[in-house]
């Protein structure tokens, strides 16, 4: 069966614009007759047919901005909502909310649900299993449609949008680097698996030992999986392995860490200094505190949110996309600072 085609495909092939596309098979005297002919006779052959669904969006908007978040455990995310409302509110903008639960299906049928006319646009994060399954087919025909789309945090280059991160990979690569220049030598990962963020702050982790001239041991690398605290095996890691300094991707698994090494008799940071992802609530009020990496979510969002209203009211088609990466910040407590 042949595939659905868009203006976005009919461009491609034929070397045009999608506003020329667009204007061409309204007939708009603006095109040339021949340049008319070419698209409508592709058209044509093509079997296209106009999305109801994106033409409605393009001529009478609703005002509407949908979020799809993986999960609302982590504060990073609850940062992240508030600078695109604040943001959207400002221009006029109501914004919709919705949770994925880190599963493939539900963010699916969140697309679905807004993509039926109820929004303008998107900003979503992509959930574990999406980025498990390597599936963005969901996501590329919503956009094939025209609707806009910004993603922040966790991305793929799989699709062509708008997207807001910090540099994950150098933002691990400076939280080692600290250790390593306070004197820590055993330094260990607590990680999760299959998210796009996670690698890259392996990759800096990684970086960081080699440039800093330690040996790498696979041993000091614990990877969970995102949706709990598997406490046995994080008990088992502090047993079985000996280290001076942890790096956990995120705040959860780094104060439960200090948790398990209290227990043990060891003192923070003397015997062990820890630095988690997220500069949250629990980051602050912990005992000891937690030295984080902050990812500045409230400023992701209110990027994500300008960048998808700014391609929302922009009334040219052309397929132009950026990537927003901004500065991380390690902010030091006592978990790190005697």
């Amino acid at each position: 069966m042949r595939r659905k085609i868009t203006l976005k495909h009919i461009a491609r092939e034929l070397g045009v614009s999608i506003s020329t596309v667009s204007k061409a098979l309204k007939n708009s005297e603006e095109i040339s007759r021949d340049t008319k002919d070419r698209i409508q006779a592709f058209a044509k052959l093509y079997n296209y047919k106009p999305n109801n669904i994106a033409i409605s969006l393009k001529n009478k908007r609703t005002k509407n901005i949908g979020v799809i978040i993986p999960n609302i455990v982590h504060h990073f995310f609850t940062t992240v909502i508030r600078g695109v409302e604040k943001y959207a509110n400002e221009r006029g903008y109501n914004v919709i909310v919705c949770l994925s639960d880190e599963s493939f299906d539900k963010e699916v049928i969140n697309m679905e649900m807004l993509a039926n006319g109820s929004i303008d646009g998107f900003i979503m994060s992509l959930s574990t299993e999406t980025q498990a399954k390597n599936d963005y087919n969901h996501i590329k025909e919503v956009t094939s449609q025209g609707i806009p789309l910004v993603m922040f945090d966790r991305v793929t280059d799989e699709v062509e949008c708008d997207k807001v991160i910090i540099d994950d990979k150098v933002s691990a690569y400076k939280a080692v680097k600290k250790l390593i220049d306070s004197g820590r030598r055993n330094i260990a990962l607590i990680n999760t698996e299959n998210l796009s963020v996670s690698n890259a702050r392996t990759e800096g982790y990684y970086q960081a030992l080699q440039d800093g001239g330690i040996p790498i041991n696979k041993d000091l690398v614990l990877t969970l999986p995102f949706e709990s605290i598997d406490e046995a095996a994080i008990q088992h890691f502090f047993d079985t392995v000996s280290m001076d300094a942890v790096l956990c991707v995120n705040e959860i698994f780094a104060i439960y860490g200090m948790r398990v090494v209290q227990k043990k008799g060891l003192k923070i940071p003397e015997d062990v200094s820890f630095i988690g992802f997220t500069d949250g609530p629990l980051s602050k009020y912990a005992n000891p505190s937690l030295s984080a990496v902050a990812q500045h979510g409230e400023s992701m969002g209110a990027i994500a949110a300008q960048m998808l209203i700014d391609k929302v009211e922009n009334e040219e088609e052309e397929e132009v996309y950026r990537t927003e990466i901004l500065d991380s910040t390690l902010i030091e407590r006592e978990s790190t600072v005697n």
